[in-house]
């Protein structure tokens, strides 16, 4: 039952564990709850004997002890509910939000290709927040009051058949109502779900790219688009509210009939003396306690259905495979071989067809071509980012399908063009290639990284918080902190994606002069577009549209008159071009 309970609201094993602790905790306070009617009844009946002269006093202490005790029994059960949902359900918001997290960090690449940025915030952030509405209000909520509802009508039954029927024959109508009208909940919740996040992924579009905007004259442009998506949020919402009210509410007045019902069949039964005054006035005290909750418990059930996308999307995120392996890597070598490896982003494109070649160790293996060919996607296959279809990739002669991601990648320094720094100091970005490094390491490998030259003179050196990204810091700065990072983790295995490319010619130079320190008696994979970046290169790998076309040292490559003797010709055009 736990595990059925945790795939139906997208929950942790504590966490529905909690919930059916919570559940029963809510049942119990609405049954002590509807203790109170038992001790409001005979009070009533007392007063009415003595009326009618049946008896000759009331038992005042009696009445006066049963109602405390009810009182006393009324706290303990809501402190109990309280601590059980509202509490229970906090901790439960935060463990689920970092199995989240977790399940995200194990996933491949090519999920987060498959989402949106956007998309994936909201689920973690607004998904979570809406489970969290709904565990800790919702669910026990509805739970206990059906449960309490059941056996309050149970009870009425063995006090008169005929007006227990009058009572509880609207319950189950008002709720088949609602449960029938599931699917168009489901929908009209789904449809409010996309245009929200087309909201939000315009947002977010507008901040990262403002200096586009201004820069094109399209803010004006942007901003008419943006109050269209806020227009059709703000309808779409509105128009998911009025089909929550449109089944609740009708629900809720049927649920109002039980006690025109209640008093109809109670005064024609009392002509027909079936029953006494007293079982009237039982039934109707029962049925001003009956409805109230189940108006509130109607709400919830819609609220409940309406939760069901937010747990679809967390239980696609639980349900999706990740990447497993060995926990130890040891080869005797760290020479990468791709083995007949081929490779799509999308079914049917095929990015990489039949790719084989040798990265060695100690050597430089150079992956050079037009934009497209692959370059890029097979140096992230090599890490692991993505899972391959067909073929095999080895080091030291071992399938790296086999290993564990993260401790694949404990032997990889990788250093991209796009460098992603944190809004932290110099010194924790560094400290990030190896998180237990002392002070005096990081700065060792930023002296072999050049960057000592430029940290020393910011305002608090090595403990200056550099801006998101590294926005106080220069490309050429951004760079030389990444090259510092993977010298200070020394990994056997580097992966070069233009490092270089972007960069003016000073910083240039100290970026290759920082990478030859790096480089020593690694197994190193670049990716470059200039050709004088790879000329001291041991092994050229030239790829196009997915294939390899050429292979050898730049000597032998330039002997063939090939595609790489036609880039360097080419690039040598491009270097003696002049304006005018």
């Amino acid at each position: 039952m736990i595990e059925r309970i945790q795939k139906r609201f997208a929950l942790t094993k504590i966490g529905a564990k909690n919930l059916v602790k919570a559940c029963i905790s809510c049942t119990v306070s609405y049954l002590v709850i509807a203790m109170s009617i038992g001790v409001l009844y005979y009070f009533v009946c007392d007063v009415l004997n003595l009326w009618l002269k049946q008896s000759e006093s009331l038992s005042i202490p009696i009445s006066i002890i049963e109602c405390i005790v009810v009182i006393v029994l009324i706290f303990l059960a809501h402190y109990i509910q309280y601590n059980m949902t509202f509490l229970n359900t906090y901790t439960e918001s935060a463990r689920l939000r970092i199995s989240v997290a977790e399940k995200l960090r194990k996933f491949p690449l090519l999920f987060f290709s498959k989402r949106d940025l956007s998309d994936l915030t909201t689920t973690i952030l607004s998904d979570v927040t809406g489970m969290e509405q709904a565990l800790s209000h919702f669910i026990p909520e509805f739970v206990g009051s059906i449960i309490s509802t059941t056996l309050l009508s149970l009870c009425m039954f063995f006090f008169d058949f005929k007006m227990a029927l009058a009572a509880v024959w609207c319950v189950p109508v008002s709720f088949l109502l609602v449960v029938l009208a599931k699917k168009k909940l489901s929908q009209a919740g789904r449809k409010d779900r996309m245009i929200q996040l087309v909201r939000t992924e315009k947002i977010q579009e507008g901040l990262e790219s403002i200096r586009d905007l201004k820069a094109n004259h399209f803010t004006e442009k942007y901003l008419n688009e943006v109050d269209q998506a806020i227009d059709n949020c703000e309808k779409s919402q509105i128009r998911t509210e009025l089909t929550n009210a449109l089944f609740v509410v009708s629900s809720q007045l049927i649920l109002k009939l039980g006690i025109a019902t209640v008093v109809i069949a109670g005064v024609y039964l009392l002509e027909q003396n079936e029953i006494n005054f007293e079982i009237f006035l039982l039934f109707l005290i029962v049925a001003s306690r009956l409805y109230d909750p189940l108006n509130a418990t109607l709400q919830n059930l819609a609220a409940i259905i309406s939760c069901d996308p937010k747990i679809e999307r967390l239980n696609e995120i639980e349900n999706y495979p990740v990447q497993t392996g060995k926990e130890t890597f040891e080869p005797s070598n760290y020479d990468i071989e791709f083995k007949n490896v081929s490779f799509s982003y999308q079914e049917g494109k095929e990015v990489l067809k039949d790719i084989s070649f040798l990265a060695k160790q100690n050597e430089i293996t150079a992956l050079i071509g037009n934009s497209g060919g692959g370059k890029t996607t097979c140096a992230s296959l090599a890490a692991r980012f993505y899972e391959i279809p067909k073929g095999r990739i080895t080091i030291g002669g071992i399938d790296i399908s086999t290993i564990d991601p993260e401790v694949l990648l404990s032997k990889f320094s990788i250093v991209f063009q796009d460098v992603v720094l944190f809004n932290n100091s110099v010194l924790e970005n560094i400290r990030i290639g190896k998180k237990d490094a002392t002070d005096a390491e990081v700065k060792e490998a930023a002296r072999l990284a050049f960057c000592d030259q430029f940290v020393n003179a910011l305002p608090q050196g090595y403990e200056t918080i550099i801006g998101e990204n590294g926005s106080k810091l220069s490309g050429g700065q951004r760079q030389r902190i990444s090259i510092a990072r993977a010298i200070l983790k020394n990994a056997p295995i580097v992966l070069l994606d233009e490092a270089s490319a972007s960069l003016d010619v000073e910083s240039e130079t100290y970026v290759q002069k920082a990478l030859s320190r790096l480089l020593q008696n690694k197994t190193v994979i670049m990716i470059a577009h200039r050709m004088r970046t790879v000329a001291n290169a041991s092994h050229l790998v030239v790829l196009e549209n997915g294939q390899v076309k050429e292979e050898g040292t730049p000597e032998q490559l330039i002997k063939q008159n090939g595609i790489y003797k036609h880039m360097v010709d080419l690039q040598k055009m491009s270097n003696e071009w002049k304006i005018g």
